[in-house]
């Protein structure tokens, strides 16, 4: 413990450096060593060109080795910054965190980034930044310069600087970095004042992905407390704003009780409704097709090719039939389609995505797969009765990406069962999600057992924590467990067979197998239950292991 423990740490991050230096050597290409990218150096993916160099780097990002590493440094800086930082600025740095999503939704709502790269490297000055973000606003709202002011402006960009979001080359002059860079929807200034609803589209879609979560999700996650512990409403703006009190009789007195909502996402927007029926209201429909763009972002989680990687998919006999439950825009099983000649898609979700769907690939590359027909959409609401496709075909897979996740443990048995009852004998289902590990040390964490980091790699793999509570706040749903993830499935009348992975990767691909109906009631009419061992392959072929999960078995 002690200095011992610091020298450790910092003995893992120099490790970790000299792997990361060693696979960019291998992939070297000249007598030039391939250089790790600059922080201050932008990286647009929209580009009608990259050099070599920057191709070998994008690359990279997706080597296994390349990926552990990187992830070695993080665990290890953040758990050296949480060691040796004083506590007080530590306390500070997190509950006033807050500021910083809002800074980064600013950024993006007002195409900051799409600003600073027609700027270049030089930068641009506060005062023309102000007057480029004023243009680009509708004119029948445009904010008023005595608020938009370049001195506030210029606070919001240094606290993203400070934060190597963006760069502060000269005082009040800001440039984009490699962060910022991401951000940056591609779409040119002219294209954003003209037709700003469809700055989105086409994006890797992760512009639409800060805005899904500085908006809604950044709301909604400020009242979980008020809804977890319903006496801290008192005193609160959500008494008069938000109805968080009612009166009702007790004991022949009117007193003042707690309403009961099913999630801080109904009690912030102060609806009965489900999140996704809220945002197919009218009045929300610009923040519909934003989620279907955010979602496609969300495979910066994954590479583009993970997906292939997943399943033997080059087994399935000619004619194979994948079903995209919940697929939104499809982007995912499109991948498999296109990589796959032998295998048709159907894509499954609520008839104001599929519309929006239908609309989006029709201006895309893969516009020919729905022409040829070997992708196609079909509305349908996932707690509604599967019902079998005009071809009378039997899935050959269930897709479930990012569904599960959305919903408590009763909705998602409910969806899996629906899909056990039209399963075949061979039907396989594939679930896409995180799977979180416990921070503590068990058999088969992501870091060594003389390891001083957190047995989940800690702040590396921060994200999937904090999306475990936004998933709560929005749904009371959740993030599983490999535990409670194969619980849930086999109650369903799933098994799991196989769980694949990248190193040290939250992100997962589950396939489970049906259950035949008395095995299912062997199983929960004797209540045992025991360890049940499921192979976790990673997608590194050079890597794999095995890992215990508890199951009813």
């Amino acid at each position: 413990m002690g200095f011992a423990t610091l020298r450790v740490l910092h003995a893992c991050i120099g490790n970790a450096i000299n792997n990361l230096e060693r696979a960019y050597r291998k992939r070297s290409q000249s007598d030039s060593p391939l250089d790790f990218p600059d922080l201050d150096d932008p990286y647009y993916a929209s580009a009608d060109s990259h050099s070599e160099a920057e191709q070998l780097i994008q690359e990279l990002y997706d080597d296994p080795s390349v990926s552990m590493a990187s992830m070695q440094i993080v665990a290890a800086c953040g758990q050296l910054c949480a060691t040796v930082n004083r506590p007080w600025h530590g306390v500070i740095e997190t509950i006033e965190g807050g500021q910083l999503p809002q800074a980064l939704r600013f950024l993006e709502a007002a195409h900051i980034p799409e600003i600073l790269r027609d700027a270049g490297s030089e930068g641009l000055h506060v005062k023309d930044i102000q007057r480029s973000v004023a243009d680009l606003r509708p004119k029948d709202v445009a904010p008023d310069p005595t608020i938009l002011t370049p001195e506030r402006l210029g606070h919001i960009l240094r606290l993203l600087a400070t934060s190597h979001w963006i760069r502060e080359v000269s005082p009040n002059v800001f440039a984009n970095n490699r962060r910022s860079s991401l951000v940056d929807s591609g779409k040119s200034l002219v294209q954003l004042r003209d037709e700003p609803e469809n700055k989105h589209l086409g994006s890797n879609g992760i512009s639409a992905f800060i805005g899904l979560m500085g908006d809604e999700c950044f709301k909604f996650t400020s009242y979980m407390t008020e809804w977890l512990l319903p006496d801290t409403r008192i005193g609160s703006l959500i008494v008069d704003a938000k109805g968080g009190f009612h009166r009702t009789q007790h004991t022949g007195t009117d007193v003042a009780a707690p309403t009961p909502y099913a999630s801080p996402f109904n009690l912030a927007f102060d609806t009965k409704l489900n999140f996704f029926p809220w945002l197919e209201l009218p009045e929300n429909r610009a923040r519909l097709h934003r989620f279907g763009r955010a979602m496609a972002g969300t495979r910066q989680w994954e590479t583009t090719e993970n997906i292939l990687h997943s399943f033997p998919w080059a087994d399935l006999a000619p004619g194979s039939l994948l079903v995209d439950v919940g697929g939104g825009l499809g982007i995912t099983s499109s991948v498999v389609a296109r990589a796959h000649n032998h295998i048709k898609v159907v894509v499954e979700d609520r008839p104001q995505v599929v519309e929006a769907a239908l609309l989006t690939w029709g201006r895309t590359k893969y516009a020919p797969l729905l022409e040829s027909g070997r992708m196609t959409f079909r509305a349908k609401d996932i707690f509604a009765q599967w019902e079998p496709l005009m071809s009378g075909k039997e899935p050959d897979v269930f897709l479930l990406r990012l569904v599960l996740h959305d919903w408590p443990d009763e909705e998602s048995r409910s969806i899996l069962r629906r899909l056990r009852s039209a399963a075949g004998p061979s039907t396989k289902l594939l679930i896409g999600d995180l799977l979180l590990p416990y921070a503590c040390r068990i058999e088969g964490a992501f870091a060594p057992e003389d390891s001083p980091l957190l047995p989940n790699l800690g702040m590396a793999n921060l994200h999937g924590y904090l999306i475990d509570i936004m998933i709560m706040n929005f749904g009371a749903a959740k993030e599983r467990t490999v535990d409670e993830m194969s619980e849930l499935a086999l109650s369903s009348g799933w098994k799991i067979t196989d769980i694949r992975r990248s190193p040290g990767s939250l992100w997962a691909y589950t396939t489970a197998v049906p259950c035949r109906d008395d095995v299912l009631g062997d199983l929960f009419g004797s209540g045992r239950r025991q360890l049940h061992r499921v192979c976790v392959h990673t997608m590194d072929p050079a890597c794999h292991g095995h890992l215990y999960v508890r199951n009813y078995s």
